[in-house]
């Protein structure tokens, strides 16, 4: 462990492939986090076998083992404090969590949500998409609130809708946004550049030209180090 980087333990339900590009993104020379533990509400989950391989510490609390979702909730808290978090990533990971377990991780927890929100909270985002008409769909990383899918955005990344597109295909062109955004994200989180302050996102010290790099398929979105 590097002494100063941000403990972070992602959260996850099925096969991970964000918490893999946060991960890959933690063992470059700087960044400000690395993931102590990757935590499943899904026995069997592909993302649990992918942490192991990567040297990582995983755990599964299932919370069909529970007869309330606060029950669950309290372990999987305890299990977090087990990890020692400073930051949770939830990547993926299909569970509503109640005020009471949100406010005990306001401004340090975060969620990527595959659509340019406030449009298409919730499930089958790309489907709606392409149902809705919209020429321009992404995803979004933000701060998470009790309101589903309703936190402050720390950033967006977005993709032109194609004429041929189908759900597939557009989800596939989503994630590759998402597995640039998020860990771009994190990294301005754990550095403390991007914050959580009285509901909003502050992030003075966090360029616009930065962000918008984020938009440039073509251009490296980590932070610059000059």
């Amino acid at each position: 462990m590097t002494q100063g980087r941000k403990r972070v333990v992602a959260l996850i339900s099925g096969r991970g492939s964000n918490m893999e590009a946060l991960l890959r993104v933690a063992r470059l020379p700087g960044c400000p986090y690395e993931i102590v533990g990757v935590v499943s509400n899904v026995p069997g989950a592909k993302g649990l076998e992918m942490a192991a391989r990567a040297g990582v510490a995983t755990a599964v609390v299932n919370h069909r083992s529970f007869e309330t979702r606060e029950a669950f909730e309290e372990v999987l808290h305890e299990t977090l404090l087990v990890f020692a978090a400073d930051i949770v990533a939830c990547a993926g990971f299909m569970r509503i969590m109640t005020e009471g377990f949100v406010g005990r991780w306001e401004g340090r927890m975060l969620n990527i949500h595959p659509s340019l929100l406030p449009l298409f909270r919730g499930l089958h985002t790309h489907r709606r998409a392409l149902k809705a008409g919209v020429k321009v769909h992404g995803a979004t990383v933000h701060f998470v609130t009790p309101e589903l899918d309703g936190g402050p955005i720390i950033i967006q990344g977005a993709v032109p809708v194609l004429p041929d597109d189908d759900e597939g295909a557009l989800a596939a062109r989503v994630l590759q946004v998402e597995h640039r955004i998020y860990p771009a994200a994190l990294w301005q989180v754990a550095a403390g550049k991007c914050r959580l302050e009285e509901g909003r996102v502050k992030t003075s010290d966090w360029p616009v030209a930065e962000r918008a790099r984020l938009f440039c398929p073509d251009v490296d979105i980590l932070p610059r180090q000059d």
